[in-house]
């Protein structure tokens, strides 16, 4: 059974002759979209016709030295087709995929020629998308709201709510997930759909914008044969859509491997076959013997791994050599593919594919450039905001687990502090709960780290491919948040205030629960900009409470501000640490204006007294001012966590790049050893990846 569907045509009329020129594979809706960033002087056939002609990839290592990755590769991929990589790990599939697609890594340099449409062009958002290997999904949302989310924040503001709607209703069953429609992605609390549908998932975000072009690494890696044949079905359907489909694909089953148009073999970063995957079977040189998985047989042709194994088992003798009739059983692997490779560069396969190549960069098609998301920036940030906000109050772990643990500590510190009174001894005790409650309570604000981890993969998943940009991702996590703190920092500040006896009065209580917002919303901004350059959760938390432990120290509870060494550590250190602040300002708010009872006398001992001899506060600076400074902290480390997004995708891939460019200038002593590479061969930055807007306002 193969899924085909339907096939739509439109015409466009065109500004010379007055004829139509048919707008291939668009649906009303996908015409809609391409005509809202299109210049209406011409448009004609918007299929994507992909060559690539001496494509090498060449990476510098730490010491200098290179190593060619790619060597040499000619090639073609033609609409209505779905072209297979395959090889064995390591052979060069994903660098393959990536210099194609322009998204090379910085120490990377690629030579030779790739055009699209017989042109040298920057590949952008809606003319190609790129489905990575990892399922980087929100696993509260919904199958649908996923996609209905993705749709707003990148669909033109003018689009009516109806088309949207139809467009993503299209999507589900052009991608077969009407089943799961309604069924959450799930994630470590919620069970969702399974691996396959989730992949399905992934391909469907990318190509609402209705590319023409698609690449996907490896679609079919950790999936069951009954998901991959589907989800491989499927990427065959949406190529007899007019799409030209590009993927990498490891260990596919026969069944799969069937449903291939053309099989791109690599070994070692070297051509062994290119050509219809049908005739695969002899063009290699070595027939897949008969009741043996085609594509099992061709990886064990090129897979040189095969005689370390060989020669470790003989070495231990545990192999046993029978007599055999297959040929590669009386050579080597390494001299398999040396003559798979010599014999293919003198077949007819590389001939024809090379007149191919030449055919197709004669033909000058038109490049449709849908400028990635079309919605304004407003419409991107509330739609982000709505969708975070869903997640947050869908997920257990993100905030709600937060708030009993809040609850649960509060009233420890309550029960512990009870009624503390203005006895002699509830100095120090009103002191030491303050540090307490401003530094290790804020403290746990740590623990939602592994949720910001994981937003952090769906940001740059989606911002890889030019769904939004920064400025809405960071504004709409900040809004999204705002509740929930409010709500914990309230609900736990309350619950502490009035079991311990704090200084009564309304606005000493407001005081006290907006300094535990602020400083707790100061520690989820420090922990969001780290989560932006470490990746790894458990590295995150160990960095965060670090830092957490260094502002505490120096917050002048442990050591009396006074007494702080000055060099660094009281300049500037405490001052950067929101704790001196949180702590400054509460213990004014608490003590001022309390009479204390004194030790063996009957005299009362001041507030004030208290602050500026036992606790060393400066009572010239009102407390307000010292919630202002730690409110304006949230705003700075908010600002701090849009630079270092902005940092690694624009100025971190060019330092790599210097670095490696300079490296290999000093290992090969010439200033002349790399050749500049043109148009797609460069991969400096996302922000270079992206594609301008047809204003020529980038997306920020």
């Amino acid at each position: 059974m193969e899924i085909e569907p339907s096939r739509q045509q439109t015409t466009v009329p065109a500004s010379v002759g007055g004829g139509t020129f048919p707008v291939g594979g668009l649906s009303p809706l996908s015409e809609a979209i391409w005509r809202e960033k299109t210049p209406t002087e011409f448009v004609g056939d918007v299929s994507a016709r992909l060559t690539w002609q001496d494509l090498t990839v060449m990476v510098t290592m730490g010491d200098g030295e290179t190593q060619n990755v790619l060597e040499g590769l000619t090639g073609y991929a033609e609409p209505g087709t779905l072209t297979a990589l395959m090889g064995p790990s390591g052979s060069g599939k994903s660098t393959m995929l990536d210099a194609l697609a322009s998204r090379l890594a910085a120490n990377a340099f690629l030579s030779g020629t790739v055009l699209l449409n017989g042109r040298k062009t920057k590949l952008s958002f809606g003319t190609a998308a790129y489905v990575t290997q990892d399922d980087n999904l929100i696993g509260t949302l919904t199958v649908r709201e996923t996609i209905w989310y993705s749709a707003r924040v990148r669909l033109p503001d003018k689009m009516l709510r109806s088309e949207k709607l139809a467009l993503v209703e299209r999507t589900i069953i052009e991608m077969g997930l009407q089943d799961c429609a309604d069924t959450v992605i799930g994630n470590w609390h919620l069970r969702g759909i399974s691996g396959g549908e989730k992949r399905r998932v992934s391909i469907a975000l990318e190509i609402l914008m209705r590319p023409r072009l698609l690449f996907l690494d490896e679609p079919t890696s950790g999936l069951d044969s009954a998901s991959a044949f589907f989800v491989t079905q499927t990427l065959r359907a949406l190529s007899r859509d007019g799409r030209t489909v590009i993927a990498s694909i490891h260990q596919p089953s026969s069944e799969v491997f069937e449903l291939f148009d053309r099989l791109y073999l690599l070994s070692s970063g070297k051509t062994v076959y290119f050509g219809q995957a049908s005739e695969a079977y002899e063009a290699t040189g070595f027939p897949c013997p008969a009741l043996r998985n085609p594509s099992d047989h061709f990886l064990r042709c090129v897979n040189s791994d095969f005689d370390k194994v060989r020669a470790t088992l003989k070495g231990s003798m545990k192999l046993r050599f029978e007599a055999s009739d297959d040929p590669l059983e009386k050579i080597t692997t390494t001299e398999a593919i040396r003559l798979l490779v010599d014999y293919y560069h003198t077949s007819d396969y590389y001939y024809n594919a090379k007149a191919k190549v030449e055919e197709i960069s004669q033909y000058k098609g038109t490049i449709l450039d849908s400028g990635g998301s079309q919605a304004s920036f407003l419409l991107q940030t509330y739609t982000l905001t709505k969708r975070s906000f869903i997640n947050m109050s869908r997920d257990f772990g993100y905030y709600w687990l937060r708030l009993l643990i809040y609850i649960l500590v509060t009233v420890c510190i309550g029960t512990i502090y009870w009624n503390v009174g203005t006895s002699y001894s509830a100095i120090l005790a009103r002191g030491s709960c303050a540090s307490f409650v401003f530094g290790f309570v804020t403290f746990m604000s740590i623990g939602g780290f592994p949720s910001f981890v994981e937003d952090m993969k769906v940001f740059q998943r989606e911002r890889l491919n030019g769904h939004y940009g920064v400025a809405a991702f960071v504004i709409a996590n900040t809004l999204a948040a705002t509740p929930f703190l409010i709500i914990i920092t309230f609900i736990s500040g309350t619950i502490c205030y009035f079991m311990v006896g704090l200084h009564p009065g309304f606005t000493h209580y407001l005081f006290f629960v907006l300094c535990l917002y602020a400083s707790v919303t100061v520690v989820e901004s420090l922990m969001m900009a780290i989560a932006s350059i470490v990746p790894n959760f458990l590295m995150g938390i160990i960095i965060g409470a670090g830092i957490q432990g260094i502002f505490m120290l120096v917050s002048g509870f442990f050591r009396l501000p006074n007494d702080i060494p000055k060099p660094f550590w009281r300049y500037p250190m405490s001052y950067i640490s929101f704790h001196f602040w949180a702590l400054q300002g509460q213990y004014q708010n608490d003590l001022r204006g309390l009479m204390f009872d004194s030790q063996g006398s009957a005299f009362k001992i001041p507030g004030e007294y208290v602050l500026e001899n036992v606790f060393q506060i400066n009572l010239h600076r009102s407390k307000w001012i010292n919630l202002s400074v730690i409110l304006s902290m949230i705003i700075i480390y908010r600002i701090i966590f849009f630079i270092m997004i902005k940092t690694n995708e624009d100025v971190t891939p060019w330092v790599r790049g210097y670095i490696a460019r300079r490296r290999m200038k000093q290992k090969n002593g010439t200033q002349n050893t790399t050749v500049a590479p043109d148009g797609l061969t460069q991969s400096p930055s996302l922000r270079n990846y992206i594609a301008t807007r047809t204003n020529g306002a980038p997306r920020w």
